[in-house]
């Protein structure tokens, strides 16, 4: 295959996934989604793309790999798991609200059918704290971020398989508003999330690899060095948007939500591998 064709058969395939949905459903997007990727680095093996752009970076990797042996989230690991043991002042806690926990994190994100939302991890455990009285998280970093963190690790190995049951339209309009989110321009530098994500995957801008969309929900929270500190999957969609110049929508707002929707759909099939630990 020339690069042109190579080039031309990658555009196919990202097409695909901007298909009307009377053309094209979920499945089929994820089935092209990850054709994409798998296409554009032929010798990445699928679970490696787990790892980001260490999957790509053999020296970054190495790296990466010695800081894992002693990884920066172990502070993270040991007060989320302090604040899942610990009851709240009416005696009940997380476990009573879990009780196949601490590792759960491969139910989430899901479709909640009576509420007519998605539901995510992070706002579970609020909707658990709001239930016994306690006051809510905040959603980016902190507490909320320590506490995801434990029940991450808790959840290493479990398969992503998010499900958009196809009875509700609800669900397919969140899927389908989380899918134009990821490939709608904005900001002033008028950028989309696949502009770096797919078609740039694997380029260097300025001196960081920019990693591929797939496998991009299977490692949070982070710990990245540029924070100093752990970190949501929301908080960077926030910084993501900032970085375009554009305004970033609340943490668990509905544009996220249904953002993470689309996004983890797309990395089914894939081992979760959380937290994480990214420059």
């Amino acid at each position: 295959m020339t690069a042109k064709t190579s080039h031309r058969a990658l555009a196919l395939l990202a097409g695909a996934l901007l298909a009307a949905p009377a053309v094209a459903g979920p499945e089929e997007d994820r089935a092209a989604f990850q054709q994409y990727f798998e296409t554009r680095f032929p010798t990445i093996a699928t679970e490696d793309f787990i790892n980001g752009a260490y999957a790509l970076d053999p020296v970054g990797r190495e790296n990466w790999e010695a800081i894992e042996e002693f990884p920066p989230y172990e502070t993270a690991l040991s007060k989320g798991e302090e604040m899942w043991n610990t009851p709240f002042a009416n005696g009940q806690g997380y476990a009573d609200c879990f009780p196949d926990g601490p590792a759960i994190a491969g139910r989430y994100p899901h479709w909640d059918r009576e509420r007519g939302m998605v539901i995510t991890l992070p706002l579970a455990l609020n909707d658990c704290r709001a239930a016994n009285d306690e006051p809510p998280l905040k959603y980016k970093k902190g507490p909320i971020a320590d506490l995801v963190a434990y029940i991450a690790f808790a959840s290493r190995g479990q398969i992503t398989a998010v499900e958009i049951p196809e009875d509700d339209p609800r669900a397919l309009a969140a899927y389908e508003q989380g899918r134009q989110f990821y490939f709608a321009r904005r900001g002033q530098l008028n950028f989309a999330c696949s502009h770096c994500h797919m078609g740039n995957s694997g380029t260097t801008l300025r001196t960081e690899i920019l990693s591929p969309a797939y496998g991009h929900t299977t490692h949070f929270p982070v710990y990245r060095s540029k924070w100093g500190e752990m970190g949501t999957l929301h908080r960077r969609f926030s910084g993501c948007n900032e970085q375009v110049r554009a305004k970033a929508f609340p943490a668990q707002g509905e544009e996220y939500r249904n953002l993470e929707f689309f996004m983890t759909y797309m990395n089914n099939g894939l081992p979760l591998n959380g937290p994480g630990a990214r420059k």
